[in-house]
C-alpha cells in the first residue's frame, strides 16, 4: 500500500532553563546551560494512506509533539519524516492569531495555503457556517473561549479537505453537540480514504474510530498495532499505575526516562 506517512528515528530536544539569564548564556557563550530535554527520542512508525491512528500516552509522553511534527510546525531536532500530501492540524488555538478576528485567521490561514482569492470567497461561507461563531466571527480570537478556538480551527482544516488530518485534543473541548458534529465529519473523512492522526484521552473514541494505536511513553514508542491488541494493553497499564503510590509513580517515571537516556547513548 502506498504510505501516508514515514517517520524514522525522530529525536526532538528542548532546553529547559531555570532563568532567562540561563536562556542568555546558552546562546552567547560556548558552555552549555540549562537542561536537556527530550520530548522524542528515537520514534519510528509508518501510516499506509487511509489509517487513522491513535496517539496514546499519558501526559508529558510526546503525543502533541509529533503531532506538531508531523504537521510541519515543529521541526524535529533529529532522523527523519515523510509526509506524502497536505497535512492539517486541528488543536485548540493552533495557528491562530490572537489579535485578529475569525473571519481574518480563516483568510489568512487559506493565503498561507495558496487559496486564491475567489477560492477563499467561495469557502468562507462554508468554514463560519460550520464554526457556527455566528456575530462572533468577527471578534478578536483572543476573546474566544477554548471551546470557540477549537471550533474555528476544526471548520478551518476541515474545509480545506487536507490529505493527512491531525486531530489533537480538539474534540475535548466545548460543547457535546459540535463535538458529536465534528465526530460525524472525521467518519465522513474516513470513508473517503483519508489519513488521520487522532489524540484523545477517550479510549471509547479510540476504539470507535481508530484503526491502529501509537503508544507512547516518555518519547519512546512503547508499542505499536491493531487498535484492540494495543489498547487492552494501555487500559491494563493505566489501572496498574492508577494503583500505584506517589512514591512508586515517582520511581516509574525514573526508570523511564533512564531508559530513554539510555536509548539515546547518554550515560545515566
Amino acid at each position: 500500500m502506498e504510505k501516508a506517512i514515514i517517520i524514522k528515528n525522530i529525536v526532538k530536544k528542548y532546553k529547559l532553563y531555570n532563568t532567562n539569564k540561563e536562556r542568555v548564556l546558552d546562546l552567547l557563550l560556548p558552555k552549555s546551560y540549562g537542561e536537556d530535554f527530550y520530548a522524542l527520542a528515537g520514534v519510528s512508525f509508518e501510516a499506509e494512506k487511509g489509517d487513522v491512528i491513535g496517539f496514546v500516552g499519558m501526559n508529558g509522553s510526546g503525543k502533541s509533539t509529533l503531532s506538531n511534527i508531523i504537521a510541519g510546525i515543529v521541526p524535529e531536532t533529529s532522523g527523519s519524516i515523510q509526509v506524502n500530501g497536505q497535512a492539517a492540524l486541528i488543536a485548540v488555538s493552533a495557528g491562530l492569531k490572537g489579535d485578529l478576528s475569525g473571519r481574518d485567521n480563516i483568510e489568512l490561514k487559506l493565503l498561507m495555503l495558496g487559496f486564491s482569492k475567489d477560492e477563499i470567497k467561495k469557502l468562507e461561507p462554508e468554514i463560519i457556517e460550520f464554526s457556527e461563531l455566528g456575530k462572533f466571527i468577527d471578534q478578536p480570537v483572543k476573546s474566544y473561549s477554548s471551546g470557540m478556538k477549537s471550533r474555528l480551527g476544526f471548520a478551518i482544516s476541515v474545509n480545506v479537505d487536507p490529505d493527512i488530518l491531525i486531530i489533537d485534543e480538539a474534540l475535548s473541548v466545548g460543547d457535546k453537540a459540535f463535538a458529536e458534529k465534528s465526530f460525524e465529519k472525521m467518519k465522513e473523512f474516513k470513508s473517503q480514504g483519508k489519513t488521520m492522526i487522532f489524540v484523545s484521552h477517550s479510549i471509547g473514541q479510540m476504539k470507535q474510530f481508530c484503526d491502529k494505536i501509537l503508544w507512547l511513553e516518555y518519547g519512546m514508542v512503547k508499542d505499536f498495532g491493531p487498535v484492540d491488541e494495543v489498547l487492552s494493553k494501555y487500559e491494563k497499564f493505566l489501572n496498574e499505575f492508577k494503583k500505584f503510590p506517589g512514591k512508586e509513580k515517582d520511581k516509574y517515571k525514573e526508570e523511564a526516562l533512564e531508559i530513554q537516556q539510555r536509548s539515546l547513548g547518554i550515560n545515566v
